[in-house]
């Protein structure tokens, strides 16, 4: 019998806890586990793998299904490996640490399948292949970390599993050396107001820090190390504090400046993947109308510009926008739009007409239903779909596909190793006009 500590919570305060052995049956979408009480409701648990016996905690209750903690591993899987971090199973971050990368990979390729078949509602799916990360550790060109005081300390970490809670990290190995290595060299007051706090590095090894904080000034601080700062007050508003103003990244050939508050891909090798692959889909496709929406700082739009007589933009970060406008201004036959998606498209629909692709790459709720709705009403020729949330994907592609429209292609991206997340890019074609 093993005994570990993955997701344990404070439980000596407890006077009582519900406790179960429970046989796990598969992994599901999200990262937990599923098994089944004795009573037959589900129960999901973090860290635990198919085929394991385990004590576990019921942490939520519910009427048809519960969640838990896992206490002590009583059988464990032969596909379960020892975890590199030491943090792993009590920080929040990764989730597959325990299973080999290739046994990672298969599992999202299933867990995208099941959520298209399930949610989606596909059954006759094009076959999906996944892509690799080259590096599975130390990727990240960014880290978000929360401050937390003990002993009269601020030490900085990541959310525990299953709690709000920050665990204090000495190292993370998600992210390269450069941002480890600054890591041990901040340091903050219990009472700068600083909330969050995220390190960046760029493809010059330009390093940037990013404060967040409760006030709508930065509190006094005194920067000595060698690297650019930023504060972000409530409101958002950016406040330069040293060095450069922004960051630059290479994707390509490409250069791209990325502001302080702006989004960008902190995995750079896959998201050149991710390029070749749309590249790859309309290379022998020229002078179309194309459509982008959450086209953010400009990544795809930069390669798809050469592609197109006129493309339309949109986006809601102004910062993404400022960004979008300098890194696209060797082109003259792009327009942009500011705004939320479901607000803009709308009103939009009967002025771009006829669109010959859409390439869209919505957030992790997908798309609205007005957006949907207006994409539908617009009716282009091709839509590139890219997601980072496989449910919301297949839900937008079930309404999408009742439109008339066919899944031709599928291909994910494993864009966050040793993490539940995913991306997956589908391309779908007009194949009839459906009318209400």
């Amino acid at each position: 019998m093993t005994e570990l500590l993955y997701g344990k919570i404070d439980t000596e305060s407890k006077m009582e806890k519900e406790t179960h052995v429970v046989s796990f049956e598969k992994l599901v979408f999200g990262g937990d586990c599923l098994g089944r009480l004795a009573d037959g409701r589900a129960v999901f648990v973090p860290f635990v793998l198919p085929g394991e016996t385990a004590e576990i905690e019921i942490i939520e209750s519910k009427e048809r299904f519960a969640r838990g903690l896992l206490i002590k591993l009583l059988e464990e899987s032969p596909d379960r490996i020892e975890a590199p971090c030491p943090y792993f199973g009590i920080c929040g971050g990764c989730h597959y640490q325990h299973l080999a990368y290739s046994k990672q990979l298969n599992l999202k390729k299933d867990l995208v399948i099941d959520q298209l078949q399930r949610i989606g509602k596909f059954t006759d799916l094009p076959k999906l292949e996944i892509t690799p990360s080259p590096l599975p550790f130390h990727y990240r060109n960014q880290a978000q970390f929360h401050p937390v005081e003990t002993d009269s300390i601020v030490s900085l970490g990541f959310k525990k599993a299953s709690s709000n809670e920050v665990l204090p990290i000495a190292r993370c190995l998600l992210i390269p050396d450069d941002l480890y290595q600054l890591l041990p060299q901040l340091e903050l007051e219990s009472d700068s107001g600083i909330n969050r706090l995220a390190m960046r590095i760029d493809s010059d090894g330009e390093l940037m820090l990013v404060f967040e904080g409760k006030n709508d000034n930065p509190p006094e601080l005194s920067i000595e190390l060698p690297v650019s700062s930023a504060y972000l007050s409530p409101d958002g508003r950016n406040q330069h504090l040293s060095g450069n103003d922004a960051l630059v990244y290479s994707i390509m050939g490409k250069e791209f400046l990325v502001s302080p508050e702006s989004f960008f891909q902190v995995n750079l090798p896959v998201a050149e993947e991710m390029l070749h692959h749309v590249l790859a889909l309309i290379e022998s496709q020229h002078d179309l109308n194309i459509l982008e929406l959450y086209s953010g700082v400009g990544l795809f739009t930069r390669f798809l510009a050469p592609h197109a007589s006129q493309l339309t933009a949109i986006e809601s970060s102004a910062s993404a926008n400022f960004d979008f406008v300098t890194n696209l201004e060797e082109y003259d036959n792009i327009s942009l739009y500011e705004g939320a998606v479901e607000e803009i498209l709308p009103g939009i629909v009967d002025q771009v007409k006829p669109i010959d692709l859409v390439v869209l790459d919505p957030p992790r709720a997908g798309l609205n239903p007005k957006a949907r709705q207006a994409l539908i009403e617009l009716a282009p020729q091709q839509i590139i779909y890219i997601s980072c949330d496989p449910s919301t994907l297949a839900r937008d592609l079930k309404h999408l596909a009742e439109a008339g429209y066919s899944l031709q292609n599928l291909q994910a991206f494993d864009m966050f190793p040793q993490t539940a997340h995913v991306e997956t890019m589908t391309v779908l074609r007009r194949t009839q006009r459906v009318t209400s």
